[in-house]
């Protein structure tokens, strides 16, 4: 029993052992369905030839080629007399500079030597008397011992610098400043004052005390009344 199919999608009615029909126009049997591939393998052809690493400079060119040369746009500016920043803008809004990469028309490659030899240094054999002697052994031995001497040392520096002070034990330490005795001199001038003038007056005592501190120079002694002392470099 077959019923009659209609345009409408709401009113089409199922045949007889069939799906419902959607409607839908499929391509032909020699379509290929999925999304192309449009990128590079890395075949043989692109190995031999560097095709990837060229369209990789390719690219990078085309990007510093993108950036701005402000410093030959602000020469070109200030030779022309622009130095103001509301001059300097409009120039560069009607000229323009751009930077030129190095690997621009240029191909890179690698100078390879003719005489190189591909592939890693063949590892030194093992001296078979240093086996015999356990001298590795021994070095290893040696280290770890250095190791953990220095890190009794820092246990140790740092127990003492934690260690907690006392009063007593900062008074052992510290001892207190004694003044020196004073002087002796006679009791009965204890407390008479000393008036003697040797000078006749204060600009001949100014005077003598200049050329003493001049003369004191090259004396020996505290107070730089020794004898003279030579010369030294």
């Amino acid at each position: 029993m077959n019923r009659k199919r209609s345009g409408n999608p709401l009113l089409a009615k199922p045949e007889l052992g069939k799906v419902t029909t959607r409607f839908f126009t499929l391509p032909s049997d020699d379509f290929t369905y999925g999304r192309r591939s449009v990128g590079k393998d890395g075949g043989t052809a692109e190995a031999l030839s560097s095709w990837a690493q060229i369209a990789y400079l390719q690219s990078q060119d085309k990007k510093a080629a993108a950036q701005r040369d402000f410093i030959t746009l602000n020469k070109v500016a200030v030779k022309n007399g622009l130095t103001t920043a509301q001059e300097q803008f409009q120039f560069r809004a009607i000229h323009d500079f751009r930077l030129q990469s190095k690997h621009s028309g240029k191909r890179r490659t690698r100078s390879v030597p003719p005489n190189i030899t591909f592939g890693t240094c063949t590892r030194p054999s093992t001296p078979i008397s240093s086996l015999l002697e356990n001298r590795y052994q021994t070095e290893w031995l040696e280290n770890r011992r250095r190791a953990e001497l220095a890190q009794l040392d820092e246990a140790k520096k740092s127990i003492a610098s934690k260690r907690y002070e006392t009063r007593a034990s900062l008074l052992r330490k510290h001892s207190q400043p004694v003044e020196p005795p004073p002087p002796w001199h006679l009791p009965k001038f204890s407390r008479v004052p000393g008036r003697l003038v040797s000078f006749r007056s204060p600009q001949a005592r100014e005077t003598a005390m200049k050329y003493h501190a001049f003369d004191g120079t090259s004396r020996k002694g505290m107070f730089g009344q020794g004898i003279y002392t030579a010369a030294t470099t």
